[in-house]
């Protein structure tokens, strides 16, 4: 951990510092340098000495990119499962959500997904409601994380499609028609007890999934 620690900027060590509980503390500083450590090897870099510049939304990216490669990329984390998506010269976003019992589901279900997604989960037989929530939320998310924007854009503002174990679409915008055809989805399996999504600017023909080990 003091090594990974290291690898770190600056600012990076002051906001690990800044959670309360050292579980916390420990997830951020692995991903945070598991991410340094990728992209380093994608642009030729040491991870200590990447760069990072924030857009209007408030979206990171990598400054003095090297070798002439273009790289996007966007980080998610829940639990204990990181997931980080890079791709090259085109944008990206990634979501995973530990699946889990919600008190208030349904609730936030009708305040942040559209009608016409709010009523396909009703249809569902309620021991599948859990998972088809988070899958639902980690497509929509996955897609506002690759515009840069959150959900300050509005969750209800466009449909995916919500059921487990479909492919992952984004069906419908209400503001920007073509936005159906400038994005895909693409869903993820970061491990039991998780849904995953990522969405990229077309085309893209395949995602490939690694596991990341620290070198010893």
């Amino acid at each position: 951990m003091r090594r990974l620690r290291g690898e770190l900027s600056t600012a990076e060590q002051e906001r690990a510092a800044r959670f309360h509980f050292e579980a916390d503390q420990l997830r951020f500083i692995v991903s945070h340098a598991a991410l340094r450590r990728i992209l380093g090897a994608y642009v030729d870099r040491p991870p200590r000495e990447l760069r990072f510049a924030y857009g209007p939304k408030n979206k990171p990216r990598l400054v003095d990119e090297c070798g002439g490669r273009e790289v996007r990329f966007n980080l998610s984390h829940s639990g204990d499962v990181a997931l980080l998506a890079v791709t090259g010269a085109r944008e990206v976003g990634v979501d995973v959500e530990r699946i889990r019992a919600l008190a208030d589901r349904d609730r936030l279900a009708h305040r942040f997904f559209s009608a016409q997604e709010v009523a396909v989960l009703k249809r569902l037989p309620s021991e599948s409601r859990s998972e088809a929530f988070f899958t639902c939320w980690t497509r929509k998310e996955a897609y506002l994380k690759a515009l840069g924007g959150g959900i300050s854009i509005g969750l209800d503002q466009f449909d995916v499609s919500p059921v487990p174990g479909e492919p992952a679409a984004l069906l419908s915008h209400r503001s920007d028609p073509g936005e159906t055809t400038r994005w895909s989805l693409h869903d993820i399996q970061p491990g039991p007890g998780y849904a995953g999504a990522v969405a990229v600017e077309t085309p893209c023909d395949r995602v490939l999934c690694l596991a990341w080990e620290q070198e010893t």
